[in-house]
């Protein structure tokens, strides 16, 4: 007798935060199984024009709260995101549901759904450290009342506007932060990673959030346009095909591929066998899905060739494992054609002598892997010849790495632009190099992996700024001019 299937779950849009079920849809499938697994309403160009035509009732609707009752709101939320059953459409959904459909649809085993739901309660429950980081502990009645101590600040747009990706759920993470900061959301989520976004909101709005703060919009490509040209400001996560359009844009923050890197210096490379765990874990750390995993260690060209092999010898142990394994350490792709172009793509590149795939002689098998009926891609470590091969400085949606030699002169400038940059090395003349690069978005000193965040900084970019501008101000009845007030006034040039 044939197992009947589970009924498909069904995810509405929330038009400024009420569930509104569309008649046109899509279904996400089981990435396993390929069957349908979420059925996500769709909203349309014309809908999502329709409700964005008044924003300033859900900006008034925050401002009407003080930043204190925000971040009492998002502990609240933080504990219902973690611990509580929660609406999900016509059903409810607790939080191992959550972890069992994220992984569903994402392919990432349940032991990394459970790490990045903790971080993102972290960043909740967190949200006053986080917000003094972005705001670098600005006095916050500025948000409540429009100036403090000589400062004013205004609202660069009525909402933000985010197009989401679909990779991690830890990216989530990012955005949170603006609710705290009284701008509305205005979200279109990733296709296979629909859960998240709605399971966040339908917390803050259980943790006395005002609905109209929040809008979840599925949509096609068209729809993702409409939402970043209609918000005041926006955000948008993908490849650098996708993000291309919205380059130069300053409406628009752009969260593409981060290239992320070690580097080590000369003074440290004797002794590189210390910091293999730090390579390792920022290499693998959520099935390298994330922009700030490690995809290149960049070393003297005197230990390179053997910081790759070892590198290779311990990422060639990593095996596919089952979704519920708690030693999972990579996820399948459940779109098995890009698995396969990705790999291709590598394998196009090698030729043994400029470029050369260390892994492959510690596996057993080709890169491309099936297990329980699904592809994974291998961790893959590549030694590079220098800088300049194409493989050197290349991003790709699992454990891959490029091991590459290069001079310590040529640090940072051979780098390129890099999310986040760790550097071993005690040398200052190196350090300060890479503390005046505008190429390094992140730096890390010292042996701290690169996908460690402290959240009372900025990620990438700073929301704040992003959200917030600083106009000049001075009163009447304030006395005499405040150094902080001079330094806001225009100055002639």
């Amino acid at each position: 007798m044939q197992q009947a299937m589970p009924p498909v779950v069904h995810i509405p849009l929330l038009r400024r935060g009420r569930p509104y079920r569309s008649l046109d849809t899509v279904c996400t499938p089981h990435y396993r199984t390929g069957h349908p697994f979420v059925e996500i309403s769709q909203a349309n160009v014309g809908l999502i024009r329709r409700d964005l035509l008044d924003q300033e009732m859900p900006r008034a609707l925050l401002a009407g709260f003080t930043t204190r009752e925000l971040f009492a709101m998002c502990a609240r939320a933080a504990d219902l995101f973690a611990a509580s059953a929660l609406p999900l459409g016509d059903t409810t959904q607790s939080p191992e549901d959550y972890v069992r459909q994220v992984s569903a649809t994402t392919g990432l085993p349940h032991v990394m759904v459970r790490r990045n739901m903790h971080k993102i309660r972290t960043v909740l429950a967190e949200m006053e450290t986080v917000v003094n980081g972005l705001t670098r502990n600005l006095d916050l009645r500025v948000l409540d009342t429009g100036h403090a101590e000589g400062l004013s600040y205004f609202p660069r747009g009525e909402s933000l506007g985010v197009v989401l990706p679909s990779n991690s759920p830890g990216v989530h993470s990012l955005w949170a932060p603006a609710f705290a900061l009284k701008t509305p959301l205005v979200l279109k989520p990733g296709a296979a990673e629909p859960w998240t976004p709605y399971r966040i909101i339908q917390a803050l709005i259980h943790a006395g959030a005002p609905p109209e703060a929040f809008g979840y919009y599925p949509a096609d490509h068209a729809g993702a346009a409409e939402i970043l040209r209609r918000c005041g400001r926006g955000m948008v996560f993908g490849d650098v095909s996708s993000t291309r359009p919205w380059q130069g844009d300053p409406r628009i923050e752009v969260h593409g591929p981060g290239y992320s890197k070690i580097a080590i210096g000369e003074d440290c490379a004797a002794e590189w066998e210390l910091y293999l765990d730090v390579m390792v874990s920022s290499i693998l750390e959520n099935s390298g899905r994330s922009c700030i995993n490690a995809s290149g260690v960049w070393a003297p060209p005197s230990h390179a060739a053997e910081i790759a092999e070892a590198l290779a010898a311990r990422l060639a142990a990593v095996v596919p494992r089952d979704e519920a394994d708690e030693q999972a350490q990579i996820a399948p792709f459940a779109n098995r054609a890009l698995a396969e172009r990705i790999s291709q793509t590598i394998d196009g590149e090698l030729d043994g002598e400029s470029a050369r795939d260390v892994t492959a002689s510690y596996r057993d098998g080709p890169r491309l892997a099936t297990f329980q009926g699904c592809a994974y891609l291998l961790p893959t470590i590549v030694l590079c010849d220098s800088p300049a091969h194409p493989l050197a400085n290349r991003e790709f949606l699992f454990p891959f790495a490029s091991v590459v030699p290069v001079s310590q002169d040529a640090l940072p400038r051979a780098l390129g632009p890099s999310l986040v940059v760790t550097a071993i090395t005690h040398d200052r003349k190196l350090i300060a190099r890479l503390l005046a690069s505008p190429d390094v978005g992140r730096l890390n000193l010292g042996a701290i992996p690169t996908q460690r965040i402290s959240w009372d900084q900025p990620h990438e970019g700073n929301l704040f700024d992003h959200l917030y501008a600083r106009r000049a101000f001075q009163r009447e009845d304030s006395g005499t001019e405040s150094p902080a007030q001079a330094e806001s006034l225009p100055h002639k040039r």
